[in-house]
């Protein structure tokens, strides 16, 4: 074991989405961003939200803020609104 190994503080794991809708959500998010042949990467910088995040988002293990989905709507180039499936 190195010393390094010693003070390494594990981090958590992140656990699948509890919510349905937070995978809806980040289902929807993926499926506009793909059809704009945009990267996860480029949308995280347009929205100024961090690339980690973003993946967690998409995902469905992250539940959001509404200013996040504004950011991610206007770095679309949808409503808010259209960022939740029906």
């Amino acid at each position: 074991m190195s010393p390094e190994s010693i003070w390494a503080v594990p981090r958590p794991v992140r656990q699948p989405a509890k919510h349905p809708a937070l995978k809806k959500l980040g289902r929807r998010v993926r499926v506009l961003r793909e059809q704009r042949e945009m990267s996860q990467e480029t949308l995280a910088d347009l929205a100024d939200i961090g690339r980690s995040y973003m993946s967690g988002i998409e995902r469905g293990v992250r539940n959001c803020s509404v200013l996040h989905l504004h950011r991610i709507a206007r770095a679309l180039r949808v409503r808010v609104c259209d960022l939740f499936p029906e």
